[in-house]
């Protein structure tokens, strides 16, 4: 991937996490139309995966996975950071009419964006190296479940408790693959 194809990814993903926030909140004029329906209830589990913190930190590794480089990988993540905080922004201004913190999630976001790139990269390193990368975004998936669970304070719970159980999954897979992956390279090479 090119740091162009990490800027689109980026405006993608604000993008739809902006609409899916505003889907399945009954208080805008989009989640109004559809408060209380099927697609509310999605809208809503889509909101808790996407505007999570460790989601946000996913997009910068996964972008500075596919890049591969360590430094392009940084720009990348960077850059789909930015891209990701100044589309969801705008979104919400035109959505909402709201969308004042950009600049200050444009401030955690660039040198966040830096470190988890680099880390995304370090994914395809053999040995501890490329586990302990590949174990940052679970790790922090379920950190931020225990401490800041998905959905707290909703009337409705259901939505939250389908979120919580894909997290919980989503951090559980991807902790099995990055162990095998490690035990498998490590087989291979006491074998060669």
């Amino acid at each position: 991937m090119k740091i162009t194809g990490a800027v689109v990814v980026g405006l993608v993903f604000g993008s739809l996490t902006s609409l899916a926030n505003a889907l399945s909140s009954p208080y805008g004029p989009i989640g109004a139309r559809v408060a209380g329906s099927a697609a509310a209830r999605a809208g809503t589990v889509v909101s808790l995966l996407l505007d999570a913190g460790w989601s946000w930190a996913a997009l910068a590794v996964v972008v500075g996975w596919a890049v591969a480089t360590p430094a392009r990988a940084a720009v990348g993540a960077m850059a789909a950071l930015a891209a990701a905080t100044v589309s969801y922004y705008v979104v919400d201004a035109y959505v909402w009419d709201a969308g004042t913190d950009m600049v200050v999630w444009l401030v955690v976001g660039v040198p966040l964006g830096l470190v988890l790139g680099a880390v995304g990269a370090l994914v395809r390193r053999p040995g501890l190296t490329g586990l302990f990368a590949a174990l940052v975004v679970p790790v922090g998936a379920a950190v931020q479940m225990v401490v800041m669970p998905p959905g707290v304070g909703l009337i409705d719970t259901r939505p939250a408790n389908v979120a919580a159980v894909i997290v919980w999954a989503g951090a559980a897979l991807s902790t099995a693959w990055a162990l095998g992956r490690f035990w498998r390279r490590r087989r291979a090479a006491a074998t060669t």
